[in-house]
């Protein structure tokens, strides 16, 4: 059974949230607020959260950065009825994971839930190590390090950057990066690929002084690829 809290001001909404969660099996609590979600998530252990961005007192997307402070491990998915994409985007570079918008449908919600956990629970099964150039990456402890300088990575952004180091010097599509990292029976928009890998860039990027470390390249109209770091000149 997950542990799950759902973030939701909305009345009708909450209760239909919640007691369609109970009905799959999971043990679910409510907050109203994102003040008293956070109380919440203080004094409790969550697998998973559902946060709404329009919360009366504090904007979700705060809530997603104090939150992902307190527990960094629970998965963070936005539930949102803005249509604007930079409020996605903001709300994913605060620590989101992923995100719904609404009208929500239940069966896209349950399916999203079933894949976060599946994959949440499975992380460790391949644990074999892999090395390119300086940059080290341990499934079994889901640590990324650079010589000695370790990379401080959110659960998807580990994840796509193992992805992604299984093949390094191929063209991954965004399609296959979304249904290995992801889901395979993904809904929408494929935006949050982009700001997971622009994160990631920007950690490697911060890293390079420690050595040498790949580049993720953007192939234009089919994805992304992990270039191993250029061998250092001779004499």
């Amino acid at each position: 059974m997950a542990r799950l809290l759902v973030v939701e001001d909305d009345q009708t909404i909450g209760q239909v949230l919640q007691a369609s969660l109970q009905q799959h099996g999971h043990d679910v609590r409510w907050q109203r607020t994102g003040r008293d979600a956070l109380r919440d998530a203080a004094g409790n252990t969550f697998d998973l959260a559902l946060i709404d961005l329009g919360l009366p007192d504090l904007d979700g997307t705060e809530v997603c950065r104090r939150f992902r402070e307190i527990q960094p491990a629970c998965v963070l998915v936005i539930v949102t009825a803005r249509a604007e994409e930079m409020d996605v985007v903001v709300g994913l570079e605060a620590g989101a994971d992923d995100y719904l918008t609404k009208p929500v449908r239940l069966a896209e919600l349950h399916a999203r839930i079933r894949a976060h956990l599946r994959r949440e629970s499975s992380a460790n099964e391949d644990a074999e190590l892999v090395e390119i150039g300086q940059l080290r990456i341990d499934p079994a402890a889901r640590r990324v390090t650079v010589a000695d300088h370790e990379l401080s990575l959110r659960a998807k952004e580990f994840d796509l950057m193992l992805r992604l180091a299984r093949e390094p010097g191929v063209a991954v599509r965004r399609e296959t990066l979304m249904a290995d990292v992801w889901d395979a029976q993904w809904f929408g928009s494929t935006k949050t690929l982009d700001v997971h890998v622009a994160a990631i860039r920007r950690k490697l990027t911060e890293a390079a002084g420690a050595g040498q470390v790949p580049e993720i390249a953007t192939i234009r109209g089919h994805g992304y690829r992990l270039e191993p770091p250029a061998a250092p000149a001779s004499g």
